[in-house]
């Protein structure tokens, strides 16, 4: 099936001291364009995850956000006890105390008070190694959701391409069956108007032939309607067969449009060239709708 590029996916995952959030989002763009957030402590794991990212997406713009937050279990912050501080304090205390004549007994409370010998710190933060297996099962998790909305909106548009599609056909078939009737009015045009100017006099059969030859080669779509027929035809195989081909389609629309245009520039008939101009105008809405595709 074809995949919009839009969608987002979002996985939360729990280890023995961490919890690991993956975000991705993704909007259209015309190539795969993937940007990163994660913590400092983790940045060297960007080409990683954007390795991963690349592996399941072809295209589109897409924003991965990483957080890492210890359990709630688990305190943000570390104790840190300066023993050979304490043991300086408690030195200084006796000392002071022999010189001026007190008890020299030091209540451990007193030397935890002391400046410096208790101090808390951020905890050490864990390696990057050890929690990308973490961060890569959570980060595949999200972009098997964020792939599944792009499913379901590729089907989506499946649908309505099929549908302007089919229209599309129906516009075509209309100006397949115009052009025959469009080269006979031109012909009976140019002979009424050979006959107004030539009133009186014989009228030159075999001249009008070659003005009729001439007139008909400069304004025949027969060659371009084949190869609309046959870009049509390609448009219903390349829906049917799926995956990544929105640069495909790019390309025939384009295709397509010139071939409608040259039509339209040819055409000498009124209703031919309206039939050109509703068929211009489905391409424009298929267009818009190709945008989406992955």
């Amino acid at each position: 099936m074809i995949r919009s590029m839009t969608g987002f996916g979002r996985a939360e995952l729990t280890g023995e001291t961490l919890v690991v959030t993956v975000e991705a989002r993704s909007v259209n763009h015309r190539h795969l364009d993937v940007g990163v957030r994660l913590p400092n402590a983790f940045a060297g794991l960007d080409a990683d995850v954007r390795r991963v990212v690349q592996s399941r997406l072809d295209r589109g713009r897409v924003d991965v956000s990483v957080q890492v937050s210890p359990l709630s279990s688990q305190s943000a912050k570390t104790v840190r006890v300066d023993t050979a501080l304490a043991q300086r304090y408690v030195e200084q205390a006796r000392q002071l105390a022999r010189d001026v004549g007190l008890a020299s007994d030091v209540e451990l409370g007193w030397v935890l008070q002391r400046p410096g010998v208790v101090e808390q710190t951020d905890a050490p933060p864990a390696e990057p190694a050890t929690v990308w297996p973490l961060i890569a099962d959570a980060l595949g998790r999200a972009l098997d959701e964020l792939v599944e909305r792009r499913t379901t909106e590729g089907a989506a548009l499946a649908s309505e391409l099929r549908a302007l599609a089919g229209a599309f056909a129906g516009v075509l078939t209309d100006m397949t069956s115009r052009a025959p009737l469009a080269a006979t009015r031109r012909e009976e045009r140019l002979r009424e108007r050979m006959g107004a100017m030539l009133a009186g006099t014989d009228v030159d059969e075999s001249r009008i032939a070659t003005e009729v030859a001439v007139w008909a080669t400069k304004t025949d779509v027969t060659e371009e309607l084949a190869r609309l027929r046959a870009h049509l035809e390609e448009f219903g195989l390349m829906l049917d067969k799926g995956g990544s081909v929105g640069r495909q389609f790019d390309f025939l629309i384009q295709e397509m449009n010139r071939e409608v245009n040259t039509v339209a520039s040819k055409a000498d008939d009124l209703e031919l060239s309206q039939a050109a101009l509703a068929a211009k105008g489905l391409l424009e809405k298929i267009r818009e709708q190709v945008q989406n595709l992955e």
